[in-house]
C-alpha cells in the first residue's frame, strides 16, 4: 500500500501546479487555488500513512534525533510519508506564493520557474520567491487599479 499511496500523493497535487503554472491568468485557476483545500487529498493520503504508525512517528518527531528520523524514513512506509508530507506543505506554499504574486503584480513568467522550482526543492522556491517579492518588480493590485 505505500506504494500506491506514494505514487497517488503526486496526482491529487499535480493539476494544481499545472494551473498555476501554466494557465495562472486563466479566472477558473484563481477560484480553484483560492481554497486552502487543494492541499486536503495529499494532507488525507499522509493521514491514512501516518495514523495507524503514530507509536512510531510521535517518539521520532517528538525527540528527533538523526538516526530516529533516518530509522523512520528509511522504510517504504516512511518513503511514502515524507513524500506526502512534502507534496501536501510544498502545494500549500506554493499556492500561498501563486496568491501573493498576483496581489503584488508579480508577472507568471517570473513565477513559472518559481513554482516549477517549488515543486522539485520547495524550501529553494520559497526562498527565491521571499527575495523576488521585495524586489521591485510588480505592483500592488490595488495600486494598479487605482490609477
Amino acid at each position: 500500500m505505500p506504494e500506491t499511496l506514494f505514487s497517488l500523493v503526486f496526482v491529487t497535487a499535480a493539476p494544481f501546479w499545472f494551473l498555476m503554472i501554466v494557465l495562472p491568468a486563466w479566472s477558473w485557476t484563481h477560484r480553484i487555488v483560492s481554497s486552502p483545500l487543494i492541499a486536503a487529498p495529499a494532507a488525507a493520503i499522509y493521514a491514512v500513512l501516518a495514523i495507524p504508525r503514530l507509536g512510531d512517528l510521535l517518539p521520532a518527531v517528538a525527540r528527533p534525533t538523526i538516526d530516529s528520523v533516518t530509522e523512520l524514513l528509511a522504510t517504504p512506509d516512511g518513503t511514502a510519508l515524507g513524500w506526502a508530507h512534502f507534496i501536501a506543505f510544498d502545494l500549500f506554499v506554493g499556492r500561498w506564493m501563486y496568491l501573493d504574486a498576483r496581489e503584488r503584480g508579480i508577472h507568471p513568467v517570473l513565477m513559472a520557474p518559481i513554482l516549477l522550482l517549488t515543486i522539485l526543492l520547495g524550501p529553494l522556491g520559497f526562498l527565491l520567491y521571499l527575495a523576488v517579492r521585495f524586489l521591485p518588480v510588480g505592483k500592488r493590485r490595488e495600486t494598479r487599479e487605482a490609477s
